[in-house]
This record gives structure tokens, C-alpha cells and sequence, in this order.
């Protein structure tokens, strides 16, 4: 009965340590996944939690002679359940360019997600081609009537049909 006893107490302990799952996930031949939980709840000590994860990550790949690189991580702390912690990281040789820059992206603190109708005015490409003629062409008159080729008269009456036109 002790021995049930003393069992139940040290899975107690390690859960609330926040050992609940310590296995290593191998995701890529070098990339790999750490998760754990902990049954404390809403006592639970996140900094604790993740501070051991990064040190297993760690301890596993100086195990192996290598560095752990972080990739992305994720906290979750739901209302009701468990909190966990999740763990991505790469792990590469000590002498690795990659192990030299070591800095996680910054992620969102929260996500917020909207749908909205939003109308749009919708031109053709026929539309922006009569648009883009009616400059031109009004360009191509006024530099007639600085040359001096069209009169002010002959330049208004060519604008005139122009707009008229379109």
C-alpha cells in the first residue's frame, strides 16, 4: 500500500512540475517537438513550465553533441483543462551558421479574426484604355497648340468633341 502510495505521490510531483509529457517528437530529420502540460491548472507556473521544456530541448541536444535552435513556440493556458507548453526547435552543430542566430519571430498575443462585406467598383481593362486615350490624346492637343500648330480656338473645339466623346 505504501508502495501504491509513494507512486501516485511522484506522478503527482512530476505533473505539477510539469513533466506530464516529456517525450521528444521528431518532426524532420533535424527538426523536433517538445510539449508538455502541467495538472496544476490555473496554479500552474508558466515560466516554470517553459523554462524546463527549453532545458530538456537543450539537455537533448548536448546529448548528441549539437545545439538546440529555437523555431517557434506555443503557450496555451485554457480556462478549463490543463496548461501546456509547446516546443519546435532545430538541432544543429555548435559551428552551424544558423546556431549563431537563435532569435524566435515574435508571434501575435492575440488573433482577431472579422468578416466583412466590402464593395468594390470594378473597371474593365476597355475602361482604362478610353481613360488612358482621353489623356493622351488631350496631351498630344495641347502640345499642338503650344507649337503653335493649332489655334486656342481649333485646341477647344478638339477638346470639346474629345470629352464629348467619352
Amino acid at each position: 500500500m505504501k508502495y501504491v502510495f509513494a507512486v501516485l505521490a511522484i506522478l503527482w510531483i512530476t505533473q505539477i512540475n510539469g513533466c506530464a509529457s516529456p517525450a521528444i517528437v521528431q518532426i524532420s530529420p533535424d527538426t523536433y517537438m517538445l510539449t508538455r502540460s502541467s495538472a496544476a491548472g490555473m496554479f500552474a507556473n508558466m515560466s516554470k513550465l517553459k523554462a524546463g521544456v527549453i532545458q530538456e530541448a537543450n539537455e537533448f541536444a548536448a546529448r548528441q553533441g549539437k545545439v538546440a535552435i529555437p523555431i517557434s513556440q506555443q503557450q496555451r493556458r485554457p480556462e478549463h483543462g490543463f496548461p501546456s507548453f509547446e516546443y519546435q526547435f532545430r538541432v544543429v552543430d555548435p559551428d552551424d551558421p544558423e546556431a549563431r542566430r537563435t532569435v524566435l519571430a515574435a508571434g501575435p498575443d492575440i488573433v482577431v479574426q472579422t468578416n466583412q462585406n466590402i464593395d468594390a467598383k470594378l473597371t474593365n481593362s476597355k475602361d482604362s484604355r478610353e481613360s488612358i486615350d482621353l489623356y493622351t490624346e488631350l496631351t498630344k492637343l495641347d502640345d499642338l497648340r503650344k507649337r503653335g500648330i493649332l489655334s486656342d480656338s481649333e485646341f477647344e473645339a478638339q477638346k470639346k468633341k474629345l470629352l464629348n466623346e467619352n
